[in-house]
């Protein structure tokens, strides 16, 4: 995956007048070619992004600070590099705004023309209880001691390996008369970033509708196979969307993740079979 930008760079300008020229686009084709799935059915879902370092000054000149939550449909054809979404919002601590719509309205039009689609900008003043940024728990089975009664050593591998999916047809876990839906969830997703190389931590879910049984031994040999795969939180789950679509054929399914915070900035992908089953934004406790 070639990718170029202010990530990459080793030494950084950072500004201080209001900057949306550093706003760098990402086509989402990158990482949707290098899954070589059909990319409309990735595009159903959002990209929650979370900023906790968020400042700018009111007409007297006083800092004002929020969170804010910018949400970037999965149909956009760009994605913004997270850099210079930071570097972008530290050029907004020294600009005069006369309201906090006055800033979600300047955020919201910046980054829908970077990404190229509407994205929606909330702002969250600190003691706001009710800001929908509370900590919340994933819904289902944690499977992360799915292997404790292993001998077998889990391999590095170099990429995500769906064949890890299947199991053996006399599996007694393997068998199920109808459909199921199954929820569980995972806090040993790990991948890399492309650019810098640097890992990246997050917690995977899913909701899944199939008449497949799901053998949480082999899910979770499944997602440990990321654990040295090049990509970013969008492509990477995106990814885990489509092993999970071809190889369970589910009727419904939901696989989003939580990533831990770098650089004040979270990013929490969410894929859907339909739009009927976008869950609610959350954050979780390592964020």
């Amino acid at each position: 995956m070639n990718i170029h930008g202010i990530l990459g760079e080793q030494t950084t300008d950072y500004p201080t007048q209001y900057s949306p020229e550093t706003l760098y686009p990402i086509a989402r084709s990158i990482g949707r070619d290098a899954i070589g799935w059909q990319d409309d059915k990735l595009n159903v879902g959002v990209d929650w992004w979370h900023a906790f370092e968020m400042s700018w000054l009111n007409t007297q000149g006083i800092s004002q600070v929020a969170m804010a939550r910018f949400s970037i449909p999965a149909s956009s054809p760009f994605i913004v590099e997270s850099k210079s979404l930071k570097l972008y919002l530290n050029s907004l601590n020294f600009t005069e705004f006369n309201n906090w719509q006055a800033v979600e309205t300047l955020i919201a039009k910046d980054l829908s023309k970077c990404v190229q689609a509407a994205v929606q900008v909330e702002l969250f003043a600190l003691n706001n209880n009710d800001s929908g940024l509370l900590i919340t728990q994933p819904a289902g089975v944690c499977i992360d001691n799915a292997l404790a009664d292993s001998t077998d050593k889990v391999a590095l591998s170099l990429h995500p390996d769906a064949s890890l999916l299947k199991v053996d047809s006399v599996d007694a876990d393997a068998q199920q008369n109808g459909s199921q839906t199954f929820t569980f969830y995972s806090n040993l997703l790990r991948s890399n970033c492309p650019v810098t190389n640097q890992p990246d931590w997050g917690t995977l879910a899913v909701t899944m509708t199939s008449e497949k049984a799901v053998n949480q031994a082999n899910m979770l040999r499944y997602i440990l196979s990321f654990r040295q795969h090049n990509g970013f939180h969008e492509q990477c789950v995106e990814q885990i969307f489509a092993d999970l679509s071809q190889y369970y054929e589910p009727s419904a399914l939901m696989v989003r993740a939580w990533y831990t915070r770098r650089g004040g900035i979270d990013i929490n992908p969410c894929r859907l079979s339909e739009s009927s089953l976008l869950p609610t934004p959350s954050r979780l406790i390592r964020q």
